[in-house]
């Protein structure tokens, strides 16, 4: 027996060793392994590699068996193994990891001066062998992670790619087709350049892998001799790389190539100008090619110009709303391919590790699903690995951390074994072994103890991948064709309403779901498979809505009146411009149904909104729903990163449209649900105007900066009043603005292309502000807006200098504009003017005035309002007597009077009147003031979920009643009324004690 010595060790490392697992046919490959350990111990002596050879010789060590063993169960290695003795001794005295390394690395440098195509192919040939060896020993003995075999492959890959396209723009440039920037550097600036797509560009290349690849160029870089040729020339350098990477010679091949992937294959040249690809994405491009562009990065050529194609093409990957018909597509797909393979249920012998069930991509598809589905909302979902998306997803809240961990691992295990399947022949194969032989010896090469181990663990990962894959595609594998007739006996009934309303089986299934009118809710059914509506004219929206109707039903039949509730959504999917996007949602999130019903049935004006702008239901799949209302710091966030993407000026102010129907529908759907408690909206909204507001006057500044220029020193400070500025904001609130301003002494006018006058600058400014505020885009308008407070009203210039706003405060304001002071606060612009106006307005504030006069006016001017402008019900609790004006007048009163003390301006009216409440004695308990305010503004702040007009108590939807009934404490809707009257009676005698009856 031959032992080795220690320095006879090859440095792979790593704890597994492949073995020949002992099975009927286990003799004769051990039979063989001796045999080629013999044969390589010939060729290393013949190549003169002595420790190699003492260490095959050496029967009873473990690194010589497991070499035997793979050189019995992979011909592929087999062979490298002979070929290359001087490789492995090599191995005793360098890491492997370094190795390969230090190769990877020399291809930067390719091709030298004086090498030509034939020793450039010669070198790459060598260089993927050696390489290749090295990571399926590395791999094969467990010494690297399947992540990093993955991600050196793609390395060389990237490699080779970029020393083939250097070769063609060299010679390209010699034959004058091409004026290179940089000879030695012919890639920079020539505007050619590689997208790896797939596994390459994630860098997660399998070991016996194509590379998927699309060569783009710009035509704009101006390096073609004759622009006209543009297209031939670069097509040429292409076919080049391809013939330098692919073609199979003495020495083999690099890489397998596909360029498939470019659109429109059949029809296009294997070069593509960026002007004639971004054109073909965004008029034709498809879901399943939004999806490859997840992971496509430039590796080869100029990164530069891959870099910024892929920013421009950003918007065609990554939707500005969330996508859930990409799920639909996606699974399409899917269903597509496993109907060509023949994929069925799990059945180990035989089984496609990538596309078969609970195979590598539907990992893949999981993850990119969900990735396109939030991935234009949240750049942080874009990451190409798929390890560090599930992370990603994770973060987000999308996925637990559980399942993240649970796929990683699955998804490298299937890796891993891809890995051993195709390092058995250097095929591209994805197939474990059909026979018991076949798959005992891939067991063995992937190191397990048995084959019963290696079953059981592909069983069980296999199972665990399709779980997951199939809990996002709610339906699982059903064929589309099959559903709606295949499934439980009641939705099959129910789906044959649309079809035809008299169905005596549907009709009993309705009935048995507590619908009353049976007949009339099956006419509407039937209505809606009429394509009446524009939602359901599609053939396509007309499926997505049969697969979600039994759900649907289900979830409207909760409600207290489900024929109402039926009428109601009939009502709502009236409005809807598309119908494919809403379905495909509700079909993939069914328990989001429930909280549908409850906003089609309780909050008409949030339906409303639904339908207008269907988008804003997006909100609800936030992971993040059912958490903590967002402050302002994580709101201004979430809105930076939603406005990165965005291409101009015109889709800045969509984008914010986008962002505010959103999040202010959000709020509105979590106070109905009960998510948040009412005292939680006025602030929630107003963090939503205040973001928004702070985003949009530095685009709308920009913008006209643009034309415009700027005056020096200029300083701007957006002074919010009213409810914005106290924090007090409902659902539809307008927004009162005052907008300030601040330059150097000397400006007479902008420094820009055409220049205006300072006063004529500020003002068209703000009126470029307010357009951008209520323009009526297709998402509506951002706010409706009032600047009437500012100073002399209508009849003042729109903007204001500081200086000037502190004289007339001084000296002209009336005691209602000292009162509109009370609530000032600055939301947006130059933090030290604001900090500046702040200053000004306590200054303002704190000037001594007489109190009975101030008294006197407020008691007066309520007096107007009240005669002038009448409340239209109960509900209109802002002018009824005792309502909010009066619970306002009495915090704005309190302040100019020196009442109260250590209030600044914008506090919250109830925390005003909390404090004022202090003063006074026997003002506790629930008809203090600082109650009073908080109960009537939780009322407003429902009541704002219904039309607008609705001031009367039967005007409530009676699911918005009872919610409001809840939040009063009432037993039931019918005593909402006597509270009401009970806490305004209150307010008004409190008015009236302090300042006056305002009717005398």
């Amino acid at each position: 027996m031959t032992q080795t010595r220690g320095e006879d060790r090859l440095k792979i490392g790593g704890t597994l060793r492949p073995r020949i697992l002992e099975t009927d046919a286990s003799k004769d490959v051990a039979s063989k392994g001796a045999t080629w350990l013999a044969d390589l111990a010939k060729a290393a002596q013949e190549a003169g590699t002595e420790r190699l050879v003492r260490l095959v010789r050496s029967d009873e060590d473990e690194e010589a068996r497991a070499l035997g063993a793979i050189m019995a169960l992979s011909p592929y290695l087999r062979g490298s193994m002979l070929a290359r003795p001087a490789l492995l001794e090599m191995l005793f005295d360098t890491d492997v990891s370094a190795f390969v390394d230090e190769r990877i690395e020399a291809l930067s440098a390719l091709p030298s001066p004086e090498m030509g195509e034939g020793d450039l192919m010669k070198r790459l040939r060598e260089d993927k062998r050696d390489i290749a060896l090295c990571l399926a020993l590395r791999d094969l003995f467990g010494a690297g992670t399947v992540s990093k075999t993955a991600s050196d492959l793609s390395r060389l890959a990237e490699g080779a790619i970029g020393a083939a396209l250097r070769l063609g723009l060299r010679e390209a440039g010699k034959s004058g087709k091409l004026t290179l920037r940089d000879p030695d550097r012919p890639e920079e600036g020539s505007g050619l350049f590689v997208l790896a797509m797939g596994k390459l560009g994630a860098r997660e290349l399998n070991y016996s892998s194509d590379v998927d690849l699309i060569v783009f160029f710009d035509p704009d870089a101006g390096i073609c001799a004759d622009p006209m040729e543009a297209t031939d020339t670069f097509s040429r350098i292409v076919r080049r790389l391809v013939r330098i990477l692919a073609e199979r010679t003495a020495q083999g091949y690099v890489f397998r190539t596909d360029l498939r992937l470019r659109p429109d294959p059949g029809a296009m040249p294997l070069a593509i100008s960026t002007d004639m690809a971004m054109t073909y994405y965004e008029g034709s491009g498809r879901n399943w090619e939004r999806a490859a562009m997840i992971k496509a990065a430039p590796i080869a050529g100029d990164i530069a110009a891959g870099e910024a194609f892929l920013d421009e093409l950003s918007p065609f990957v990554w939707r500005k709303y969330l996508d859930f018909a990409a799920i639909a597509d996606i699974q399409d797909m899917k269903s597509r391919i496993d109907d060509h393979r023949g994929f069925g249920d799990i059945a180990i012998p035989g089984h496609n590790v990538k596309l078969g069930r609970g195979g590598i991509r539907e990992v893949e598809f999981f993850t990119q699903t969900q990735q396109l589905i939030a991935g234009g909302r949240n750049p942080a979902l874009r990451g190409r690995r798929t390890e560090d998306a599930l992370e990603a997803l994770t973060a987000g809240g999308w996925i637990e951390a559980q399942t993240a961990r649970a796929l990683t691992d699955a998804y490298w295990f299937l890796r891993r074994v891809e890995h051993g399947v195709q390092m058995v022949a250097d095929e591209q194969t994805h197939d474990l072994p059909a026979d018991e032989e076949g798959l005992g010896e891939l067991a063995g090469l992937l190191g397990f103890e048995s084959l019963p181990d290696f079953e059981k663990a592909l069983t069980e990962t296999f199972a665990l991948v399709d779980r997951h894959f199939t809990g996002l595609f709610k339906d699982g594998r059903k064929g589309r064709r099959a559903r709606g007739g295949a499934g439980d006996k009641d939705n099959a009934a129910v789906t044959r309403l649309l079809a035809n309303e008299e169905d005596k089986d549907g009709l009993d299934a309705i009935t048995a779901l507590g619908f009353a009118r049976p007949e009339d809710v099956a006419r509407i059914l039937r209505s809606w498979a009429y394509g009446r509506y524009r939602a359901t004219r599609t053939e396509k929206a007309r499926e997505r809505l049969t697969e979600v109707l039994p759900a649907l039903l289900n979830a409207l039949s909760q409600s207290p009146d489900p024929d109402g509730a039926v009428a109601a959504f009939d009502t709502f999917l009236a409005g809807l411009p598309s119908g494919i996007q809403f379905f495909s949602l509700i079909a993939s999130n069914p328990r989001i149904l429930e909280l549908l019903a409850l906003i089609i049935t309780a909050a008409p004006a949030l339906s409303a909104t639904m339908a207008q702008r269907p988008h804003v239901f997006d909100a609800l799949l936030d992971p993040a729903f059912f958490d903590e209302v967002p402050d302002r710091d994580l709101m201004a966030s979430r809105l930076d990163a939603f406005l990165e993407d965005a291409t101009d000026y015109e889709d800045v102010l969509a984008r914010l449209r986008i962002f505010a129907s959103e999040q202010r529908f959000l709020v509105g759907a979590r106070m109905l649900s009960g998510v948040v408690d009412l005292a939680e909206a006025g602030p929630a909204f107003s963090n939503i105007a205040d973001v928004v507001l702070d985003a949009l006057l530095e685009a709308v500044v920009g913008e006209f900066a643009r034309r415009h220029g700027q005056v020096k020193a200029m300083r701007l400070a957006l002074l919010g009043m009213g409810r914005l500025g106290s924090r007090e904001l409902t659902a539809n609130s307008d927004v009162d603005l005052i907008l300030l301003y601040d330059h150097d002494e000397e400006a007479d006018e902008s420094d820009g292309e055409k220049p205006l006058p300072v006063q004529v600058y500020f003002t068209r400014l703000t009126q470029r502000l307010i357009a951008a505020l209520t323009a009526p885009m297709r998402e509506g308008a951002l706010y409706e807006v009032d600047f009437r407070l500012r100073p002399s009203g209508n009849a003042g210039p729109l903007a204001t200098r500081l200086a000037t706003f502190r004289r007339y405060q001084e000296a002209e304001a009336w005691t209602w504009e000292r009162m509109a002071l009370t609530r000032a606060r600055v939301v947006a612009g130059d933090p030290d003017l604001g900090k500046l106006v702040e200053e000004t307005v306590e200054t303002l504030l704190a000037l001594p005035r007489e109190r009975n006069a101030v008294t006197e006016d407020v008691r007066a001017m309520r007096g107007r309002i009240e005669r002038e402008k009448p409340p239209r019900g109960a509900l209109d609790l802002k002018l009824r007597p005792g309502g909010l004006i009066d619970l306002e007048f009495i915090a704005q009163w309190a302040q100019l009077t020196g009442r109260v003390e250590g209030i600044t301006p914008g506090t919250p009216t109830a925390d005003v009147l909390a404090a004022f409440d202090h003063t006074l004695e026997g003002e506790e308990g629930p008809l203090s003031l600082a109650n009073s305010m908080a109960r009537l503004a939780g009322v407003m702040q429902l009541g704002r979920l219904t039309p607008m007009g609705s001031n009367q108590l039967g005007d409530l939807p009676p699911r918005l009643a009872d919610r409001l009934a809840n939040a009063l404490g009432c037993k039931d809707a019918e005593a909402i009324g006597p509270v009401l009257d009970e806490t305004t009676e209150a307010v008004r005698e409190r008015f009236k004690a302090l300042i006056g009856d305002p009717m005398v």
